[in-house]
């Protein structure tokens, strides 16, 4: 005959292996999350290194999204007035430059990044010491007028939240036609695979499954404006200003549309176009 304290103990025990099963799911499911929204920052690079894995890139043809058939849906939302003014005239001008452009950049310098956006300004404090190829590099694309008049293509507001810019094309594949290395990968701010509201880091092409895809970023980067769990892989090269963040959360309020059948971006309801990016030394 078993005892009180007997099944007392036995009961202990299922509980015990029934809370283990359940961490051990939701890490599993957290590791699959994690993998499938990370895919949503891919981007093909127009010009880059070619194809990382068969299938998983389109090339140069522009005709779909990295990442596309992963990329999380918004959540559709319901028709709110557009936070943002009309865009100031002019149009994107086309660029391409066959390598990394020279490193002009003082390492030990402040610079700040002003998009001035038709939702209202950005201010970014780049990270010229932690990141030097990056800044170097939105430091020439920015004095050619490459972002200027260039809308921000994608807004995640499910899973990540984040505002994807940087590609002329407007569709998720463009890029300057060179690439930079990976920077800055064990940035303190980024504790445990959370980016957290107010970084600026670089899309690429990385996949985290097949290891393929390093040193890949190109034009296209995103602004964090909620905390969002991603994996190490993406370099952060920005802060956001304080008034910059209220206007992100401003036009990410605004929702996102439902995601295009032919690029897989969700863009935001918002209009958002950069009218002009500078880069200046403090």
């Amino acid at each position: 005959m078993v005892s009180q304290e007997q099944r007392r103990r036995q009961l202990a025990r299922e509980k015990f292996l029934r809370q283990q099963q359940r961490r051990t799911d939701a890490r599993r499911k957290s590791r699959t999350r994690n993998a499938v929204i990370a895919s949503a920052l891919g981007v093909v690079l127009v010009g880059s290194l070619g194809l990382y894995t068969a299938g998983a890139f389109d090339g140069d043809d522009g005709k779909s999204n990295a990442g596309a058939e992963v990329t999380p849906s918004a959540t559709p939302t319901s028709k709110v007035p557009d936070p943002c003014e009309k865009a100031a005239a002019g149009k994107v001008e086309t660029m391409s430059w066959k390598k990394e452009p020279a490193m002009t950049i003082d390492k030990s310098a402040d610079y700040t990044m002003k998009l001035d956006t038709t939702c209202g300004e950005i201010d970014i404090a780049l990270k010229a010491s932690a990141a030097p190829h990056t800044v170097n590099s939105f430091n020439f694309l920015a004095g050619k007028g490459y972002f200027d008049h260039t809308n921000c293509h994608r807004l995640v507001d499910s899973g990540i939240y984040v505002l994807q810019c940087g590609d002329p094309t407007g569709t998720g594949s463009g890029g300057p036609g060179y690439t930079i290395p990976d920077e800055n990968l064990k940035d303190k701010s980024v504790k445990d695979d959370v980016y957290p509201a107010g970084t600026v880091a670089m899309a690429n092409q990385y996949n985290a499954q097949t290891g393929e895809g390093r040193d890949s970023g190109g034009s296209q980067f995103f602004l964090v404006y909620q905390d969002s769990p991603l994996p190490a892989d993406y370099t952060p090269f920005g802060t956001v200003s304080e008034a910059g963040m209220k206007v992100l959360k401003k036009l990410a309020a605004a929702g996102a549309q439902a995601a295009d059948p032919t690029t897989g971006n969700t863009a935001p309801n918002a209009t958002v176009v950069i009218n002009k990016a500078t880069v200046t030394e403090s």
